[in-house]
C-alpha cells in the first residue's frame, strides 16, 4: 500500500479534523527522519504507519470520550500517547503524560510536542520511579506492547484505584490473557474490538468502586 492510500484508509477508520491531520503529518514526517538514527519503529512498521500506528492509536480516544487527561506508560515512539496528545492539542485542560525511560526516544518525544503543539509532557524516568501523586488527576491510563497483562495492571493500580479508566490495546489473544490470568477482584474487564483489526481487542479496566458510580 502506497503511503497516501495507507493515509486515507486511516483516516477512513479514525476521521480527524484538518488542522489535527497536518499535525499528525508533521509527526510521522517527523518519525521517518528520526527512525534513521534511533530505533523508533521498524521498516515493515513503518510502511503502514498511518493505519497500524496512528489511527489505531487514534481510536483510543472514543472509548473514553470524557478523558482530557492521559498516562501513556512506556510510551517508545509515541504510540498510543503521542497521538492522543495531537487530537487533544485544543482540548481546555488536556494534558497527556508520556513516561519513557529511553532519552533518544523522549528527545524525539519533545521535538514531536514542540513542531505539533500537541498537549502532552515528556517524563523521562523508569515508571517504577514516577510519584504517581505528581500526575494526579488521571482520567485515563494506556499502554501498547508494555509488557505480560499482570505486569501492566501493576504498573497502573495506582491510577486505577484513583479513579482513572484502564484503556489497553492487547491484540488477539486477549480472552485468552484474561482467562489465564484472572485479574484482581477489585477491577472489572471489559474488551472492545479494534476498528483496525476487529478480530484484535482493546481492554477497558475500571475499579469496582469507580464502575458502580
Amino acid at each position: 500500500m502506497s503511503r497516501a492510500n495507507d493515509r486515507a484508509s486511516a483516516l477512513r477508520l479514525v476521521p480527524v479534523s484538518r488542522e489535527t491531520e497536518e499535525r499528525l503529518g508533521i509527526y510521522v514526517d517527523l518519525l521517518s527522519r528520526w527512525r534513521r538514527v534511533t530505533n523508533l519503529i521498524s521498516e515493515p512498521s513503518f510502511a503502514e504507519v498511518w493505519t497500524r500506528h496512528i489511527a489505531d492509536s487514534a481510536q483510543l480516544l472514543d472509548l473514553v470520550p470524557h478523558a482530557r487527561r492521559w498516562i501513556d506508560l512506556g510510551t517508545g515512539a509515541g504510540f498510543p500517547g503521542m497521538v492522543l496528545a495531537i487530537l487533544l492539542a485544543d482540548g481546555a485542560g488536556a494534558v497527556v503524560h508520556l513516561v519513557e525511560s529511553d532519552q533518544r526516544k523522549c528527545a524525539f518525544l519533545r521535538e514531536v510536542a514542540r513542531e505539533t503543539g500537541a498537549a502532552a509532557r515528556i517524563h523521562a524516568a523508569r515508571i517504577e520511579s514516577i510519584d504517581p501523586e505528581t500526575l494526579m488527576p488521571v482520567d485515563a491510563v494506556t499502554a501498547r506492547a508494555l509488557a505480560p497483562l499482570p505486569v501492566l495492571l501493576d504498573l497502573a493500580k495506582v491510577w486505577l484505584a484513583h479513579g482513572a479508566v484502564g484503556v489497553f490495546p492487547r491484540g488477539k489473544s486477549v480472552d485468552a490473557q484474561l482467562r489465564d490470568r484472572p485479574g484482581p477482584a477489585d477491577l472489572t474487564f471489559a474488551t472492545v474490538a479494534s476498528k483496525i483489526d476487529p478480530s484484535a481487542g482493546i481492554l477497558i479496566v475500571r475499579s469496582r468502586e469507580s464502575a458502580q458510580h
